[in-house]
């Protein structure tokens, strides 16, 4: 015979499975790695420094 089945956590189960394809599909439309991110702010970084260098003080 087989095993009674939970509704509870069987609705729940599909809930999370939903919740992360919904993240996934997020991730790979907005999301930008961690090391992209580092990388981006450092070169802004590098630009900032670099123009700052260039000033002139009159």
């Amino acid at each position: 015979m087989p095993q009674p089945v939970n509704l509870n956590r069987a609705r729940k189960q599909k809930a999370r499975a939903e919740k992360q394809a919904r993240a996934a599909e997020n991730s790979v439309k907005f999301g930008l790695s961690k090391v992209e991110k580092t990388a981006a702010k450092k070169h802004l970084e590098a630009e900032s420094v670099r123009l700052d260098q260039h000033r002139r003080d009159p």
